[in-house]
């Protein structure tokens, strides 16, 4: 009898084989095992279609690899609390917003430093590859752009081949706003039409002055301390102040901050705006912004680790000057770290001292920004009033904004051709886009964007902690129909956390892991798995 093991022969076992197990050579009996099923866990149907199909897509593929596969729709607010705070997951699909600073490579990379795979950090995956780290240290203190860049597009060959996750692809900004209520709306890369410059330059047609927004999706949180979604922050950005605001472009503005200057390789010297106050009186000081800064590093909030990984402290000089003390030069701290952070009010929060006890209720919503927090009811709607004393107030031509939540897309492109709203603060669907474009009172802007809607797998968890099993689902990924079918084209497939469109840092030359099922088939085998007599993986 002949007893060579052929492995790899999906839905047949050959004659060597016994019910649980194969027999070597030796005529020992090796004990087989179906590999772990697998739960996927998406958004719903009626928050994004597009996620919601992708999952299906995604599954479909991988059964014929041989796994089990449940798909897991889940309410958005919940599946962001499993992937980041708890960890509780197989393999998840979300998304990357392309926020401004975010052209800066800083950000995305971060989210595969093993030092972010803590609860709430932005690595919930748990990628660890020390070297990866190392370099991701290098890039972050080189201040030579050429050098820098080297680094960056090292790092994207180097994380590749490991498979940590699945860049699914890269889906364009088409949103529209009525140009019969408001001009001067204009678009950013990554943030469509909903970012934080457009109300400051939105400029009423007709009588109304209050801008309104519509969107499907609330703010996790209003808490500075806890948010971890676009939506918080989006909200949050126009009523907190930071030290510097960028520009489309990405260049950084001096906002609340008069000057910011490099004294040494590890010391920033920031130099505060005069007059400023919060919403309710009190005036803004340095010892304000120091007293933040350092609140953020007690806090050990991991959404924003990123941005405070080099600073050792904040230290108020005088009454307008404080001196942040890095622990090695940071090439993006002045630039881009400096625009992230809000400035709290000391005086409300000095006496809170864990933030993420506090209760919706308890959180205080003062800021010193060009808007003021005026109301939040939960699930219906949001607004804002203009701030009249800020320094930017007489730049800003709206009386205030609000933000009208609906329960899916529908809702919203509905709420805008009848005029309930003036601009979607989100993607409209591929059927939508047609006839928004037959609407008189309607522009469409379409934005490549540099955000990407990522698949990420729990690498402390089976099969996922098998580097073979990773890059085999990855190649029976199929995201060239997702592109094609389901954004009828409007986007680009994922290849690198750096995205094409950002072509100074992104690197063309990444392993792409095309679709491929032969391809992924081999690669199991290659590691050793087979399949038993219903085609399922077994090890």
């Amino acid at each position: 009898m002949n007893n060579k093991i052929r492995a790899g022969v999906p839905g047949k076992l050959i004659t060597a084989a016994v019910s649980l197990g194969l027999m070597t050579l030796t005529g020992q009996v090796l004990a087989q095992e179906r590999v772990a099923s697998i739960d996927l866990m998406t958004t719903t149907e009626s928050y994004d279609p597009i996620r919601y199909e992708a999952a299906f897509i995604i599954a479909e593929r991988w059964r014929e690899l041989g796994f089990e596969v449940n798909v897991q729709p889940t309410e958005f607010s919940t599946a962001l609390e499993r992937f980041y705070d708890q960890q509780d997951f197989d393999a998840t699909i979300l998304g990357w917003s392309g926020r401004t600073d975010r052209l800066d490579p800083q950000f995305f990379l971060s989210t595969l430093d093993s030092r972010q795979s803590n609860l709430g950090g932005n690595n919930p995956g748990g990628y660890e590859n020390p070297e990866f780290d190392a370099l991701f240290d290098q890039q972050s203190q080189a201040f030579d752009l050429d050098e820098r860049q080297r680094i960056v597009q090292e790092m994207q060959e180097f994380y590749k081949p490991d498979a940590p996750l699945v860049v699914l692809f890269h889906r364009d900004e088409v949103v529209a706003f009525n140009h019969d209520a408001f001009e001067g709306i204009n678009p950013m890369a990554g943030e469509g039409l909903y970012s934080e410059w457009g109300p400051m330059e939105a400029r009423p047609v007709g009588d109304r002055a209050t801008l309104r927004i519509g969107g499907p999706q609330e703010p996790d949180n209003l808490n500075p301390l806890a948010s971890t979604s676009v939506w918080g922050w989006k909200w949050m950005r126009l009523y907190y102040d930071r030290l510097v605001r960028l520009s489309a472009d990405v260049e950084p503005l001096p906002w609340a901050a008069e000057s910011v200057a490099q004294v040494d390789d590890n010391t920033v010297a920031v130099t505060l705006r005069q007059g400023m106050t919060f919403h309710d009186g009190e005036p803004v000081t340095a010892d304000d912004v120091a007293f933040t800064w350092n609140y953020y590093l007690d806090q050990d909030y991991s959404y924003f680790n990123s941005y405070l990984a080099a600073l050792e402290r904040a230290e108020q000089v005088d009454e307008y000057t404080v001196h942040f003390h890095l622990s090695e030069p940071s090439a993006s701290f002045a630039s881009i770290s400096l625009s992230q952070i809000p400035i709290l009010p000391k005086h409300l929060w000095e006496e809170i001292e864990d933030a993420s006890t506090l209760s919706p209720s308890q959180i205080p919503t003062v800021g010193s920004g060009p808007f003021v927090h005026e109301r939040f009811d939960r699930g219906e709607f949001m607004a804002l009033s203009k701030f009249e004393d800020h320094f930017h107030a007489d730049e800003i031509a709206v009386d205030g904004v609000e933000f009208i939540i609906y329960a899916d897309m529908e809702g919203v492109y509905t709420g805008l051709q009848t005029g309930q709203i003036d601009v979607t603060a989100w993607r409209m669907e591929p059927g939508q886009i047609g006839l928004a474009e037959s609407e008189d009172h309607l522009t469409v802007v379409n934005v490549p964007d540099f955000g990407y809607f990522h698949m990420t797998y729990n690498l402390r968890r089976e099969p996922f902690d098998d580097r073979a099993v990773r890059r085999a689902l990855t190649m029976a990924t199929d995201r060239d129909r997702m592109v094609n079918v389901l954004l009828d084209g409007r986007g680009e497939v994922g290849s690198s956390v750096i995205a094409p469109v950002n072509t100074f840092w992104h690197d063309p030359f990444v392993e792409r892991f095309d679709f491929d099922m032969e391809a992924a088939r081999a690669e199991l085998e290659e590691a050793g798995y087979s399949w038993d007599d219903e085609g399922r993986l077994v090890r």
